[in-house]
């Protein structure tokens, strides 16, 4: 075995790594809890986030009054377009690997490339973990009508991200600003 196969054959190894990982990612659940006030009367900021929810098809799951909550669920759909790539990119991977196999082990049969056919399984697992049921559960912080409101909402980020741009200047709401802010 030459040195640079094996090296070869590493990197493989560390590349299918990341694979595993991305496709962990890419079906991980985002669900993150915010703080949003807003000047105007509690009953209005709550009737504005249930329409506005209601109109993404988000469903009523109902709440909890005496909490103050409210709880809505919708159905999340994945990205064709990335279950497409991640089998595309699985696909690649799996012949990469069947190739550095051939080459390490100097076989004079090709049956190593037949890895390309996990590639679909790659696209069939995000397909699975992504498509599944989200919750939103919206609580009213405030204890009186007179105050301003503060809303605690527990949702997707990507949900909780649309609603801020959205309905951040009609309903004035206001966060810490975490959500629109880049780690990077």
């Amino acid at each position: 075995m030459q040195v640079s196969y094996t090296s070869t054959l590493i990197l493989t190894i560390l590349l299918a790594i990341g694979l595993a990982f991305f496709l962990r990612a890419a079906s991980k659940d985002r669900t993150t809890i915010v703080d949003v006030s807003s000047p105007l009367p509690p009953l209005e900021v709550l009737n504005g986030i249930s329409n506005w929810l209601e109109g993404r098809g988000w469903k009523t799951e109902g709440g909890d009054p005496d909490k103050k909550i409210l709880r809505f669920n919708g159905n999340v759909s994945y990205s064709r377009s990335l279950a497409i790539f991640l089998s595309i990119l699985c696909s690649l991977g799996g012949g990469c690997l069947g190739l550095v196999i051939v080459q390490l082990f100097h076989l004079h049969e090709w049956w190593p490339l037949l890895f390309i056919f996990i590639g679909p399984f790659a696209g069939l697992f995000y397909i699975t973990k992504a498509k599944r049921i989200e919750f939103l559960e919206i609580k009213l912080l405030t204890e009186s009508e007179k105050e301003n409101s503060i809303v605690r909402l527990r949702a997707h980020r990507d949900e909780l991200i649309a609603m801020e741009k959205e309905l951040g200047n009609h309903l004035s709401l206001k966060s810490d600003g975490s959500l629109l802010s880049s780690p990077i």
